[in-house]
């Protein structure tokens, strides 16, 4: 594990080099003036001496690769820069809001983990029955539906129509503080909106996982030996599709954390998904390029993650990748 530790690292560092480069190259490349941006409205009633003196001291004006080596210098010592959009630290934006997302994210993977688990265990024992095809057929249609539209309906019909969930924020107008029953009331539309937008290829995947292993020599021992079916289903073929499943739920995460970037702004959430998309309408580039190197290294860290839980679950494969 310690030489698999090794090897990742050994690519994720040029990776978010990589990264941290192209996002600097974006935002270089905009037509918009970070002196101007930094002084918002005062820039048109600013002297020209003054605006002159911003830019050099910001260095605005300096070589390319010398700006890059300033700002990756800063970056390497804490200092994320100031938000243009937000008019206060990167690292205060980033630290108010990364809870939010975090929660977001984690309620939702652990619903569709399990939702996934069970549904798809299930239709992959009754395949080819009602059951089955329902999921699957549900399964498509949802994959083939945008997670903004799926949020939207949402709203239309259980907040408007129905009424029964609020249509927006973490909680009620009327509160003056975060109750745990306020947010949890408030999270139950984003939450479902985003497990039910991710959960098809999971489910689809268990389902094929399972029927698979069904057939599997040591599945067929054990129905032979007079084993209960539960037993046989839940103890010696799911446990075989789990191994490639862990896979999956790293290779899944990218795209988790974009439709949470969505929902969040559907519902008005103040996590890090409604902060970057202002920060890109707005072209503030030391905040969108933060919040990208971070996502990054999220990304990379729950691959890593994966790898070593996939090892630990079978210490007879070993990843040379």
């Amino acid at each position: 594990m310690i030489k698999l530790i090794r090897r990742r690292l050994a690519v994720a560092v040029p990776v978010l080099f990589a990264t941290s480069v192209g996002m600097f190259l974006l935002g270089a490349s905009s037509p918009m003036d970070p002196a101007m941006q930094y002084a918002g409205a005062a820039a048109f009633t600013t002297s020209p001496e003054n605006m002159a003196e911003l830019r050099a001291n910001w260095g605005v004006d300096d070589p390319l690769p010398v700006r890059y080596l300033r700002w990756l210098g800063n970056l390497l010592q804490g200092d994320l820069g100031w938000s243009t959009t937000r008019h206060e630290d990167v690292a205060a934006v980033i630290g108010a809001r990364a809870g939010w997302t975090l929660l977001l994210i984690g309620i939702t993977l652990a619903v569709v983990l399990a939702g996934s688990l069970l549904l798809g265990t299930i239709a992959a024992y009754r395949r080819g029955g009602l059951l089955d095809r329902g999921l699957r057929a549900g399964a498509y249609a949802v994959e083939s539906m945008p997670v903004f539209w799926l949020a939207l309906a949402a709203i239309a019909v259980f907040s408007l129509a129905l009424g029964w969930f609020p249509a927006g924020g973490l909680t009620d107008v009327r509160a003056t503080g975060t109750g745990v029953g306020d947010v949890a009331h408030h999270l139950v539309l984003p939450v479902t909106v985003l497990a039910v937008s991710q959960t098809p290829w999971f489910l689809l995947f268990v389902r094929d996982s399972v029927a698979e292993s069904l057939r599997d020599d040591h599945v067929l021992a054990a129905r032979a030996r007079g084993l209960a079916g539960r037993t046989v289903l839940f103890g010696h073929a799911l446990r075989t599709a789990l191994l490639p499943f862990l896979t999956l739920v790293g290779t899944h995460l990218p795209e988790l954390v974009g439709g949470s970037v969505l929902v969040e702004t559907v519902f008005s959430l103040p996590g890090l998904g409604a902060v970057s998309v202002q920060a890109a309408l707005g072209s503030d580039f030391p905040l969108l390029a933060a919040i990208t190197l971070i996502t990054t290294a999220m990304v990379l860290t729950a691959n890593l993650a994966t790898d070593l839980a996939y090892t630990a679950a079978d210490p007879r494969v070993r990843i040379d990748g």
